[in-house]
């Protein structure tokens, strides 16, 4: 978004006109109210997309389905996500980052009740759609707000900041999740949103900031329509290779046309001023890297918190509590990462670090197959607790390196690219994950369901390390801290 903005707050770190002559405090302590809203949209949103995984089995229970039959009820909320993201930065051009945040947070609370409410499947994917919608905006706005208010030499530690809240949310909800399971609904997991959404409410009217444009320029409608009928057919094709016998011509043709309506997506945003997705940013180095190696990675790594919950619930006969108190340790490590990635990107640089990282991640991911019903607790949460802290280091500086080497105009849209692309990822990776389970389970003994989760890490451990190919094109290392003092 451009700078000309009505209301808008003094740009990236700089003093307010009423007080230049006092000293310029932190850019993080003068947006600390901003920094607290963000966290709570972030810890909102891991929380739902956590909660759910250790309840999947007594959800499905419930509704009288399969656990691995539930991943509409992940993928759809993930999916909403991925195909409304592109809209954010016009819906701030025209309607005020306020406006959109509060409304984005209401929307998704209202989803997270109707959640509670649900009787049926149908009805449950149904209001996790709603929720998606809200959660669309929350997210990349949440990260270009950050990006137009914090001084760029503290974005890193920012952005670290507000992930340890969504971090949080990650390890209270597993936790929660199963507690709330075992000992009284489920349909609490989806409630103990509402009063979050309504503190976030109260805190957006207080510290959002208000970036627009006076007059917003005209919404590629054609171009959302093409974007979004393109990712859920890419998905309904997935969705088929569930179905006994699988209809292969029904598959080809979905996926076929999916990628016919991206070719055409492609070529008409070559031809349109303002395109919902900006494909000319793909030119910088950093972003189409970033972009396309965070596909890779989290097509292997997305679905993991959701099998490793169904194989200690389903395989080895855990309790949900128990199930979510394993989650814990993965969490922490994440936690711990987080506190540390900047001394690490100042130190290594972003090739350096991704490349090495990456395939820790992967060995860490096939570490997992070595484990069996009678493997001890204390060597899960050892494992569980490495493969946190360094995915923690792969998710911040994936989500991190994009803006490195972008002007600041083009920070709402590189903003939407990579929720969109993160989210996209998201969906595929989990419906990847089940859909492998699916086709090597064999019978529904936890025997079976223990071989099928070891060959499923395996693979997805490979898809992961191909992404270390990806993030080998970066440019020859350059410090994080040395880079943004550069700009």
């Amino acid at each position: 978004m451009p700078d000309r903005a009505a209301e808008s707050p003094p740009h990236r770190g700089s003093p307010p006109a009423d007080s230049v002559d006092v000293p310029a405090a932190s850019s993080l302590q003068r947006y600390r109210g901003l920094l607290w809203l963000v966290a709570a949209a972030f810890f909102m949103q891991s929380l739902d997309s956590t909660v759910v995984n250790t309840a999947v089995p007594a959800i499905a229970e419930a509704l009288h389905e399969t656990p691995l039959g539930m991943r509409s009820a992940l993928t759809s909320y993930v999916l909403t996500l991925a195909i409304l993201t592109p809209a954010s930065p016009w819906l701030c051009d025209r309607f005020g980052t306020r406006r959109v945040f509060g409304a984005a947070i209401l929307l998704f609370g209202l989803g997270s009740l109707l959640c509670g409410l649900s009787q049926s499947l149908h009805q449950l994917v149904a209001a996790r759609v709603l929720q998606g919608v809200g959660g669309a905006a929350m997210m990349p706005l949440g990260r270009y707000v950050l990006v137009r208010s914090i001084d760029k030499r503290e974005f890193v530690r920012a952005m670290s900041t507000v992930a340890t809240f969504s971090v949080l949310g990650s390890v209270l909800g597993p936790l929660l999740g199963g507690a709330l399971t075992q000992f009284t609904s489920w349909r609490l997991i989806f409630l103990v949103n509402v009063p979050v959404a309504i503190a976030g409410i109260w805190m957006n009217r207080r510290s959002m900031p208000e970036y627009r444009l006076k007059r917003a320029h005209h919404f590629d409608l054609a171009g959302f329509l093409l974007f979004a009928a393109s990712s859920a057919l890419l998905l309904v094709a997935s969705e088929l290779t569930s179905d006994t016998p699988v209809p292969w011509s029904r598959m080809a043709a979905y996926g076929l046309f999916a990628c016919l309506l991206g070719a055409v997506y492609v070529w008409h945003s070559r031809r349109t001023a303002h395109p919902v997705a900006d494909l000319a940013l793909l030119r910088i180095r950093s972003v189409w890297v970033s972009l396309s190696g965070g596909l890779f990675t989290r097509l292997g790594i997305s679905g993991m918190f959701l099998l490793l919950v169904l194989f200690l619930q389903v395989g080895c006969g855990w309790s949900p509590l128990a199930a979510g108190l394993m989650m814990v340790p993965q969490a922490i490590g994440s936690i711990v990462a987080k506190r540390v990635i900047h001394r690490v990107l100042a130190y290594y640089g972003y090739r350096r670090l991704l490349l090495a990282n990456t395939l820790v991640v992967a060995v860490l991911l096939a570490g997992f197959a070595l484990l069996g019903a009678d493997s001890s607790p204390w060597v899960i949460g050892a494992l569980a607790f490495a493969y946190g802290g360094f995915a923690g280091l792969q998710y911040t500086a994936m989500n991190t390196l994009i803006y490195n080497d972008i002007d600041i105009h083009a920070a709402a849209m590189a903003s939407s690219m990579a929720s969109s692309v993160q989210y996209l990822a998201m969906s595929f990776g989990i419906a990847l994950s089940t859909l492998l389970m699916q086709a090597l389970l064999r019978g529904h003994e936890p025997a079976d369901f223990v071989v099928a989760f070891r060959w499923t890490v395996v693979l997805l451990a490979l898809v992961t390390a191909f992404a270390s190919r990806v993030f080998a094109r970066l440019d020859p290392d350059r410090p994080a801290i040395a880079a943004s003092t550069a700009h």
